[in-house]
């Protein structure tokens, strides 16, 4: 199998296959504290609100399938907060430990730090040794642990932040680009 093709996620074609790849973490682990998985229709939506500010990636098969995603989302509402993002990935489980989210990260982290962003998060349900060397490869280190923050499957869970700093900002820092103002064709 070739590697997968990395590229923007369009929010007809791809939300019913990341609904796909996102349902099992919702419906069997506490790796997403959602109750009830998304549909299409909602994955539709929060690609296309995303993709306002930041980059929503998937990775396509060489068949055209989607078979991970990762994006970032905005770290807190705060103006102050501009700069930093959370980031998040999931991928298909027949291709884990196939380098795809690496994949996902390395393109991910490099439209961000093009965007003038600053720093990236990540917030990991305890436990999750996948998980955790994935974020640990790209960089990312552990900076806190909330005990006992969420409650699913019958069971109180920890959440490991993980952070990097992905470029040193200019002080004054200077305005990040939202993405469809990076990707806008020149004049």
């Amino acid at each position: 199998m070739s590697d997968p093709v990395v590229r923007l996620a369009d929010p007809a074609r791809d939300a019913a296959d990341i609904a796909e790849i996102y349902r099992p973490a919702v419906e069997l682990t506490a790796a997403s504290f959602e109750m009830a998985a998304p549909d299409a229709d909602e994955m539709a939506r929060r690609i296309t609100a995303t993709l306002l500010r930041t980059p929503w990636l998937v990775a396509e098969s060489e068949t055209g399938g989607v078979v991970g995603y990762a994006y970032a989302a905005q770290h807190h509402e705060r103006a102050g907060y501009r700069w930093s993002v959370n980031v998040s990935a999931y991928i298909h489980p027949e291709h884990h430990g196939r380098g795809v989210g690496r994949r996902l990260y390395d393109e991910l982290l490099e439209l961000l730090c093009r965007q003038r962003l600053v720093n990236a998060y990540a917030g990991i349900a305890l436990p999750n040794a996948p998980s955790v060397a994935l974020h640990e490869r790209i960089g990312m280190r552990r900076i806190a642990v909330y005990e006992g923050v969420g409650h699913k499957l019958g069971a109180w869970h920890d959440v490991a932040w993980y952070g990097m700093r992905i470029t040193e900002p200019s002080d004054p820092p200077a305005e990040p680009i939202w993405l469809p103002d990076l990707l806008a064709p020149s004049e």
